[in-house]
């Protein structure tokens, strides 16, 4: 069985992570999306609410492409979790050269740690490239139509924060 593992804190899950969870899900037998527990970036949602989020947004595409989804919190490194769940392959989503940057330095110090586990990118697809959860937090904060960057529940959910 091939299983694959993409982490993220999800804080909220977009149309762009939706994006690489779909694409990712004909790639592996199984896809365990981690959310990651991570407190210094002090999330906007609860990881409660970022599972539940994530679980809901999931089902959809699990049902259509027949691939078994699994969301997994956790709070160790990356390669751990991802020995944990039993991934060959780690699954990174990216939008532009200054994400890469930051992941080729992230897959040589996984690699390092376990050159057994490789890390396979995908490009977001290009209506999705600009979609970050720091700036959907930001627009909905402030007022903005989020509607094309997140799914409904997850618009529900980030009006509900801020009113």
């Amino acid at each position: 069985m091939r299983i694959g593992l993409y982490p993220g804190t999800f804080d909220p899950v977009t149309h762009g992570h939706l994006d690489i969870i779909r694409r990712a899900s004909a790639l592996v037998d199984r896809l365990v999306i981690g959310i990651a527990i991570n407190r210094d970036k002090k999330p906007l949602f609860s990881l409660e609410d970022r599972v539940a989020m994530v679980e809901a947004e999931s089902n959809s595409i699990a049902a259509a492409t027949g691939t078994e989804i699994v969301v997994h919190p956790f709070e160790n490194l990356l390669i751990d979790c991802a020995r944990d769940v039993g991934a060959g392959v780690i699954i990174r989503g990216l939008r532009a050269v200054a994400d890469f940057e930051y992941e080729f330095q992230m897959v040589g110090m996984n690699r390092a740690l376990d050159s057994s586990i490789e890390t396979v990118f995908l490009m977001a697809e290009a209506r999705h490239q600009a979609i970050a959860s720091k700036l959907v937090k930001e627009i909905a904060r402030l007022g903005g139509d989020v509607s094309k960057f997140v799914p409904p529940a997850v618009k529900t959910a980030l009006d509900g924060k801020f009113g």
